[in-house]
């Protein structure tokens, strides 16, 4: 089972993602950590990306999916979550073609919908374990009066310097820019499924399952 999850930043993709490679043994691909890993690779892909990233340059739809392939191609069939990709209707045509010249499909494409307004108080009291990742939030979720996390007991919370309304703003505009017309791409595929993304993460999970059982 191979799916998209579509969503602004901080809409919750990677919490939901973790949940999904712990509770169905999906592979989570993410751009960021594909390019980092492969940086350290060594490999003949890898050196590219060390290349372009020497140089300050933006890594080519080319690269992406190249490395994308090669993870699919090493697949052991437990399906693959995209996470931050695709992000503009090109890559989105690019995905297609490599998912169907691999034997693959697309099984689902989730739209974790949210209010702007009420996702900028959320993502700006969020914070975050820096041993394992937990993530906690002042209104909803606060750091436990014990000062550790509840997932592996670390004391050490940390907040992303970019999580601020600025900043944040700045990023949301950039995905209704780029990557929203994705939504009407895979509605008009019959592929979209809209949930509520602002759920609390529990009846976000189950939205989630409840599309992927369907």
């Amino acid at each position: 089972m191979n799916i998209i999850l579509l969503g602004p930043p901080g809409a919750g993709k990677g919490t939901q993602a973790r949940h999904l490679v712990e509770s169905r043994g999906m592979v989570q691909l993410s751009t960021g950590d594909m390019l980092r890993e492969a940086k350290d690779s060594g490999s003949e892909m890898g050196q590219r990306v060390a290349e372009v990233m020497a140089k300050g340059q933006l890594v080519t739809d080319e690269i992406v999916i190249g490395l994308i392939r090669e993870k699919i191609e090493a697949g052991d069939g437990a399906g693959f979550i995209f996470d931050g990709f695709p992000r503009t209707l090109a890559q989105a045509d690019a995905l297609g073609e490599l998912l169907e010249a691999t034997g693959q499909g697309l099984d689902a494409v989730i739209e974790m919908a949210v209010d702007d307004e009420a996702l900028v108080r959320r993502i700006t009291a969020r914070s975050t374990c820096g041993s394992c990742g937990e993530v906690y939030n002042d209104i909803t979720k606060p750091i436990p009066a014990d000062g550790k996390c509840v997932k592996c007991g670390g004391t050490e919370f940390k907040r992303r310097p970019d999580d601020n309304e600025e900043s944040l703003r700045t990023r949301l505009m950039e995905y209704y820019k780029k990557t929203s017309p994705l939504i009407g791409y895979y509605y008009a595929k019959g592929d979209l499924t809209k949930i509520d993304g602002l759920a609390e993460i529990d009846a976000v999970r189950d939205s989630i399952n409840e599309v992927l059982d369907a």
